[in-house]
């Protein structure tokens, strides 16, 4: 059986269609029609405060208007650089109403990055929290940044220069109607959405009001259409909106299917398990990290996680042993996807009509056609079923390609397909299994080494709480393995003993050879590990 027969999709069976009716809409569009379709009901909750549909609508407006004013035109970019908050939803429905793009600006930046992605989008507008306007002031000269509007949560407050505004000013100024704006949803980019910079400089994702839409549409199809969905359902809304995955998979997800959005700024443990135990939530995302962090409650069970109707994880692979323990603790269902920031993001998931298959990511969401490539002296060529190769993707949610870098877009998009950089396999049955990162590869004397089938045996290790394996350079092997560990509290072990675990269940090639203990590993803003931020570290150390 070929790739090209599509084996997932016997597996929809009833449930799901082939292709996903992805409608000519922008943002502003989706706006417009959830307030039509849910009118009243709750779309957005943040502690005390509620807003239905309608008055997100409302206030959107109003902020149009205000942008309008302020010189915000059709095609300029807006930076937003925010936690969690519904200021973040109105931002970026006002932003398509007017025309312009959204440049999503992580609020963990440092100067460098902040004004790196400043000037690489060129954006002339930010909105952006008080505590972390200073920083964005010390740099504005430096760019296009033209007006600043500041978002106050707590009572402290900044003094404002000249020009800037406060957000909640904005909601009361009297400024005339801002025009309509037409779009087409096929061309014009609604969002840049800036890579984390893992594979070389951070890039902007050129993705389109038709690619969001697409894949809100494809996961609501795929996750929605085949369960009992409650009326007004509630989402937990923890995944940063900054990341693709926080914001394709709650925000637009959550008002294409008339979602009441919990909104949390971050992820507090014990905030997280009171605030499921007080609201019931029907869905729940989240990466691996916030699922190991909730393994580490020790009265998980009190809570009500046993009542949430689905649990999805994404971001990064979850360790096997780690969804085991939390399936147990909750007596649910825990399912995992897989996606990227060039694909808006999700493209597979284990679908919640099927048996979940531990360790795959699942079968290609409706619209999407999926393959693994292996590279031949005659170019690429379809794997057989079960081989390693390059996972590859082409779908309405694809992105238009990288801002300003023509270059850089041609190396991942051929022919339509994006090629992702991951390593996979297909089994027969359509369903896919990532291998690893194609750059994390470890090539130890002549062997390929996958840093994750080495991670997941040392989960399995009782006193190991978060693993990272990198590939060292060795003057014999050409590369060696080593093992970055934080262990579970008042948990001790050695370095023999890690090492000795892993020969009981690894070939001796794939045997870490160094291991070395930290209080805790790096982490991205979403809670993705960051393998390069330590093989570079080791890099360095040997270089000097």
């Amino acid at each position: 059986m070929g790739y090209h027969e599509k084996p997932w999709l016997s597996l929809y069976g009833e449930h799901v269609s082939e292709h996903s009716q992805v409608k000519e809409m922008s943002l502003a569009d989706l706006l417009k029609w959830s307030v039509e379709t849910y009118g009243d009901q709750p779309a957005l909750s943040f502690y005390e405060q509620k807003w239905s549909f309608k008055e997100v609508s409302e206030t959107v407006q109003t902020l149009t208007n205000v942008l309008h004013s302020i010189g915000f035109t059709k095609g300029d970019r807006l930076a937003i650089m925010l936690p969690n908050t519904p200021h973040y939803v109105f931002t970026l429905f006002a932003v398509a109403q007017a025309g312009g793009v959204n440049v999503q600006v992580n609020p963990m930046y440092v100067e460098r990055e902040v004004e790196h992605v400043l000037n690489d989008s060129g954006a002339t507008h930010m909105i952006v929290l008080d505590r972390l306007y200073p920083l964005v002031k010390k740099v504005q000269a430096q760019t296009s940044l033209e007006k600043i509007i500041v978002v106050q949560l707590e009572e402290q407050q900044v003094d404002l220069e000249e020009g800037d505004l406060w957000f909640d000013e904005v909601k009361s100024m009297d400024v005339p109607q801002a025009p309509d704006v037409s779009c087409k949803p096929d061309e014009d980019i609604a969002l840049l959405q800036y890579t984390g910079g893992t594979t070389g400089v951070s890039k902007g994702v050129m993705l389109t009001h038709k690619n969001l839409m697409a894949n809100a549409e494809q996961i609501y199809d795929f996750m929605f259409r085949p369960v009992d969905v409650p009326d007004a359902p509630k989402i937990m809304s923890i995944l940063p909106m900054f990341h693709i995955y926080g914001l394709t998979c709650n925000v637009f997800l959550g008002f294409r299917a008339g979602c009441n959005q919990i909104i949390l700024p971050r992820f507090e443990l014990e905030e997280v398990v009171q605030t499921v135990k007080r609201e019931k939530p029907f869905q729940f995302s989240a990466v691996p990290t916030m699922y190991i962090a909730l393994n580490s409650h020790p009265n998980l069970e009190e809570y009500g996680f046993d009542q949430v109707d689905y649990y999805n994880s994404g971001g990064a692979a979850m360790p096997v042993e780690q969804l085991h323990l939390f399936e147990k603790r909750t007596g649910c269902n825990l399912c995992e996807g897989y996606g990227l920031s060039e694909a808006s993001p999700t493209t597979h998931f284990n679908p919640p009509f099927r048996k979940r298959r531990v360790g795959s990511i699942g079968i290609p969401l409706p619209s999407l056609d999926a393959k693994v490539f292996q590279e031949t002296d005659h170019g690429f060529v379809e794997a057989p079923i079960g081989e390693v190769g390059e996972l590859a993707v082409k779908g309405p949610q694809v992105m238009k390609g990288y801002w300003k870098r023509p270059a850089e877009t041609d190396k991942v998009l051929k022919d339509g397909w994006l090629f992702t950089g991951d390593m996979a396999r297909m089994d027969e049955d359509g369903y896919f299994y990532i291998v690893d990162r194609k750059k994390d590869m470890i090539i130890a004397s002549g062997y390929n080494v996958y840093p994750r089938e080495i991670e997941e045996v040392l989960y399995q290790h009782p006193a190991v709480q978060e693993v990272i394996v990198v590939g060292v350079p060795d003057a014999y092997r050409g590369e060696t393995v080593k093992a970055f560990i934080a262990l579970k509290d008042q948990e001790i072990v050695t370095e023999a003993e890690i090492i000795s675990y892993s020969s009981k269940f690894l070939a001796a090639y794939k045997v870490p050879k160094f291991v070395e203990f930290r209080e805790e590993l790096p982490k991205s803003a979403v809670g993705k590990l960051l393998r390069r931020s330590l093989r570079d570290e080791e890099l360095k150390r040997i270089e000097n």
